[in-house]
């Protein structure tokens, strides 16, 4: 049938789907159809509430010392974190973390300190690690279709054993190493607050993926993937390039991390980040990145780690113990599943 007529340039275009009508919802679906539609929403909401309760807890939660303090304390885990939400993202899951910012970390330290190299080139080849830890992780997973999960397992310790190996389980110590390698602990103050170039890097790096997942070509196909694969394929994308890609920057990610690690810790430490890769998994999770893939916002992961940084600080400033703060961070990692699943089960 022609829809035009004569004379006329406008074509009508059939109709889409009808759209959802939420009026007939009972206010919990309209909830979980909010939360399905906006993932950073609930993570929002968490942070704003958990700052909210904090702030009449301690009286001096909200000084600007104290909330750099936090931005401190999450910039490392954050770093690492938008290299895990990617991975995740594609349905998968990176435990090696930890042991490849460390390795990169310990590259660049005892290159500058040991081996007389510049610190720029120091720096760049502990980049190169990290490249190649994940290029070997991907190649694993796409070219051998050993899963994720098996495939970091045994990288984690891997990549922990040549740390330790090539580092002879010391520790490299600040003053030893190039000035650049320290750069991202140094800080200025803005507002009564001391603010390193390391949560400066941070943040650029979460603003930089956000506008990469969002409008780039390779970003919709990350997502594409990580819904569904098969289906993915069949629709033309390269799924196994995407993949392989996806380990690769996370592994450059990682050793970003390891850059403002040194630079946190004035030191380079073959024990450092042995739990970085559940602490990353934590602020994903809590971020609202769904573990089975396809879902979830780059910002949410940032809220996910200010998140648990609250929560430690805010329950410190209280005088909660240790032990209290672990379980009230586990508590929120199993209320975020839980919520996801729930999520999921949301009309479309």
């Amino acid at each position: 049938m022609d829809n035009t007529r004569p004379g006329a340039t406008e074509t009508i275009e059939p109709p889409g789907p009808p759209e959802e009508d939420t009026s007939r919802m009972t206010t919990l679906q309209r909830i979980q159809h909010a939360l399905h539609t906006r993932a950073t929403l609930g993570p929002a909401i968490v942070l704003l509430l958990s700052v909210i309760v904090f702030s009449i807890v301690a009286d001096n939660f909200l000084e600007p010392r104290n909330l750099s303090l936090i931005i401190q304390q999450v910039m490392v885990i954050g770093t690492l974190a938008i290299g895990q939400t990617i991975i995740i993202l594609t349905a998968g899951i990176d435990l090696s973390v930890g042991a490849i910012m460390v390795l990169s970390s310990i590259v660049m330290a005892k290159l500058s300190a040991d081996a007389g190299v510049p610190g720029l080139l120091a720096l760049l080849l502990g980049f190169v690690v990290g490249l190649l830890c994940g290029l070997v992780n991907g190649l694993l997973v796409t070219r051998i279709k050993l899963p994720p999960f098996i495939v970091t397992l045994g990288t984690l310790n891997i990549f922990f054993a040549l740390n330790l190996f090539y580092s002879q389980s010391e520790t490299v110590r600040g003053r030893d190493m190039a000035s650049l390698l320290l750069w991202t602990g140094n800080a200025f103050e803005l507002g009564g607050a001391r603010v390193t170039y390391g949560a400066i890097l941070m943040l650029l790096l979460f603003a930089l993926m956000a506008f990469v997942l969002r409008w780039t070509m390779w970003g919709r196909h990350v997502y594409a993937t990580g819904d569904d694969r098969e289906a993915a394929r069949l629709s033309g994308i390269r799924t196994d390039r995407v993949l392989l890609s996806v380990y690769v920057v996370a592994g450059l990610i990682y050793a970003i991390g390891a850059w403002i690690l040194i630079g946190r810790i004035a030191s380079a430490s073959p024990q450092a980040g042995i739990t970085y890769n559940l602490d990353t998994i934590t602020a994903v999770v809590i971020g609202g990145t769904s573990l089975f893939g396809g879902r979830g916002r780059i910002i949410g992961t940032l809220f996910g780690a200010l998140i648990v940084g609250v929560f430690r600080n805010g329950l410190q400033l209280a005088g909660i113990d240790e032990l209290w703060q672990n379980f009230a961070v586990g508590v929120l990692v199993l209320a975020a599943v839980a919520i996801d699943q729930w999520i999921r089960r949301a009309r479309a």
